[in-house]
């Protein structure tokens, strides 16, 4: 192993196999409506996740010494909390601005998984010198990855008397994604990954991971 070397790394938990499959078949739903109602967004090469990829990210590492990886997985046994009922909620662009994700959001109705998150970014930022994103958690699971989308232009608005069309600034009008699978699932266990890239997408290897708790236990 080389000196030095470098893992990339985050912890999330799952959703369990056959709620990434349904998850799935709305995707693939949900890309065909895009395309055939001419979407600017599926101007790119939408590619569907496998469901091995699909993950609730809880912390993101990034690229982290591989000489911590032991240490990392031991910090999560220190988060072994309960979680509770997970809910899927709306689809999701992200970034909304230019969005390079098809996601679908995740609701923590009883709040576990955000404490969950908090106590895991305590225990790694104690653990390493690691510091966790400024930014609000927003619990959501990936699954698909628009690669190659065009960016729309900023159309002027249309003169008195000119008509939309005629400076080419006619609105596409996005076609509404069908419902999301109403489900519901209880994470079993907080999960260390490491993500490997390549030009055919990110592939995961599972380190470490920790039981969650029961509820009320």
């Amino acid at each position: 192993m080389t000196r030095g070397a470098t893992a990339r790394l985050f912890v999330a938990v799952d959703p369990p196999a056959e709620v990434s499959e349904e998850l799935l078949a709305w995707t693939r739903r949900a890309l065909t409506r895009m395309s055939r109602g001419r979407s600017p967004r599926a101007n790119g090469d939408a590619r569907v996740l496998e469901r091995e990829a699909l993950h609730l990210t809880l912390c993101f590492l990034g690229g982290r010494p591989v000489s911590e990886i032991d240490t990392i997985g031991g910090a999560l046994a220190d988060c072994a909390a309960s979680v509770g009922e997970l809910e899927l909620g709306a689809p999701l662009w992200l970034p909304p601005r230019h969005p390079r994700v098809l996601a679908v959001e995740v609701h923590d109705r009883e709040g576990g998984l955000e404490r969950l998150h908090g106590a895991l970014c305590g225990a790694l930022a104690h653990a390493t010198d690691w510091q966790p994103e400024r930014r609000r958690f927003k619990a959501h699971i990936t699954v698909a990855r628009i690669r190659g989308g065009r960016r729309e232009r900023r159309r002027r608005r249309p003169r008195p008397g000119e008509s939309a069309s005629a400076n080419g600034s006619e609105r596409v009008e996005e076609p509404s994604l069908p419902a999301t699978p109403q489900l519901r699932f209880t994470p079993a266990a907080v999960v260390l990954y490491r993500s490997f890239l390549s030009r055919s997408g990110a592939s995961y290897e599972a380190l470490a991971s920790c039981e969650l708790l029961a509820a009320g236990s």
